[in-house]
C-alpha cells in the first residue's frame, strides 16, 4: 500500500514523535509498503489535502495530533487513518473528562480537583485530600507540566508550572504503588488485552527522561502481580478503552496501590509511544508480535474498521 506516516508535530512531546515515525516509517518499509513520511506543520494543512494515500499513519503525539483535530481533518478529506476517531482522540486527551466516563464504568479513579485558569486564586486554593498530590496539565502527555507535590506550596507552585502548557489542571490524590500498563488491540468488539508490563523507573518516579532516555527505566513483563489483579487490569484496560470509543489500539495506564486495593485507571493513550525504549512494542513482543509485525497489523486491522 502507500502509507504515509504523520510525525514530528508540534506539541511539547515533539522529540517523542520524531523517534516513533522513524521506527513506523523503517517497520512499513521493511514490510514493503510504499511510504512517505511528513513531519506535520498545521501551517502547511496542504500537505495533507493534497495526499494520495491508500492510509495515514498517525505516528504524532499530544496537541495538534493526538487530540482529535487531525483525525477531523482526514476525515473531511476522506483520508482513512489507523487509530481512534475524533471523538475519542478528544476524550482520551482531555484527562478529567475520560475520568467521568471510567467512573461511569466502574473503573476506579483518584481523587481530583480540576483547576481553571480563569477562576484560580492561589490565596483561596485547598484540595479536598491529604499530600503528596499529583499535579498535571488535563491534556498534555509523557508527565510534561507534572509535578508531585508534598506540601500545599509546592502544590501551588506546580499549579502554575502547569498552567504553562494548559489553561486546565488537575489536582489528583497521590497513589503509592506499582506503575503498569496495558496495550490493547483489535477492531470494535473484538480488543484484546496484551500482558500487563511493570514499569520500574531508575528515577524516584516515572519522569520523562525515565520514559524516553535509554536505561532509565525497566519493563518487565508480564508484571510481578497476582493473576486477579492481572485480569482485572487486562479486563478494566478494554473496557476503559471501550467506554470512550477508541478504535484499533491504545495503551492504559495503572497505579496498582500498595495497600492491596484496586489498581487505579491513570489514563488512556490513543497514539501510545513507538519509540525503541516504547512500552507497547514491548507488551507486542511478548505475544510474538516483532516491532515490523506490530505496526503491519495495526495497518491491516484498520483497512477493516
Amino acid at each position: 500500500m502507500k502509507i504515509a506516516v504523520l510525525y514530528g508535530g508540534t506539541s511539547a512531546e515533539r522529540e517523542v514523535s520524531l523517534s516513533s515515525g522513524k521506527g513506523i516509517i523503517a517497520a512499513l518499509k521493511n514490510k514493503g509498503h510504499d511510504v512517505i513520511g511528513i513531519d506535520f506543520h498545521p501551517e502547511r494543512i496542504n500537505e495533507i489535502a493534497l495526499l494520495d494515500v491508500d492510509i495515514v499513519y498517525i505516528g504524532l503525539h499530544g496537541r495538534l495530533g493526538e487530540d482529535g483535530k487531525l483525525q477531523g481533518l482526514l476525515d473531511l478529506y476522506g483520508i482513512p487513518y489507523v487509530g481512534s476517531g475524533v471523538l475519542a482522540s478528544a476524550l482520551a486527551m482531555d484527562k478529567a473528562k475520560a475520568k467521568l466516563f471510567f467512573k461511569d464504568g466502574g473503573i476506579r479513579v483518584a481523587k481530583e480537583k480540576v483547576v481553571h485558569d480563569t477562576f484560580y486564586n492561589r490565596d483561596d486554593f485547598s484540595i479536598p485530600f491529604s499530600y503528596p498530590a499529583v499535579v498535571k496539565p488535563n491534556q498534555e502527555g509523557s508527565t510534561i507540566g507534572l509535578t508531585i507535590a508534598e506540601t500545599e506550596e509546592e502544590m501551588l507552585n506546580g499549579i502554575e508550572e502547569a498552567f504553562k502548557f494548559d489553561s486546565t489542571v488537575l489536582v489528583e490524590e497521590f497513589v503509592a504503588g506499582t506503575e503498569v500498563t496495558v496495550a490493547v488491540m483489535g477492531n470494535r468488539g473484538e480488543e484484546t488485552a496484551f500482558p500487563v508490563v511493570e514499569i520500574v523507573p531508575k528515577n524516584k518516579y516515572y519522569d520523562y527522561e525515565s520514559k524516553y532516555a535509554p536505561g532509565m527505566s525497566e519493563h518487565i513483563v508480564p508484571a510481578r502481580v497476582d493473576e486477579k489483579t492481572t485480569e482485572y487490569l487486562q479486563k478494566n484496560a478494554v473496557l476503559a478503552h471501550q467506554v470512550l470509543g477508541c478504535e484499533i489500539y491504545s495503551r492504559v495506564d495503572f497505579i496498582v496501590p500498595h495497600d492491596g486495593t484496586d489498581p487505579v485507571i491513570l489514563e488512556v493513550n490513543t497514539l501510545p509511544g513507538m519509540t525503541p525504549t516504547s512500552l507497547y512494542p514491548d507488551a507486542a513482543r511478548e505475544v510474538g508480535l516483532s516491532y515490523d509485525d506490530m505496526i503491519e497489523k495495526l495497518v491491516q486491522l484498520s483497512k477493516n474498521k
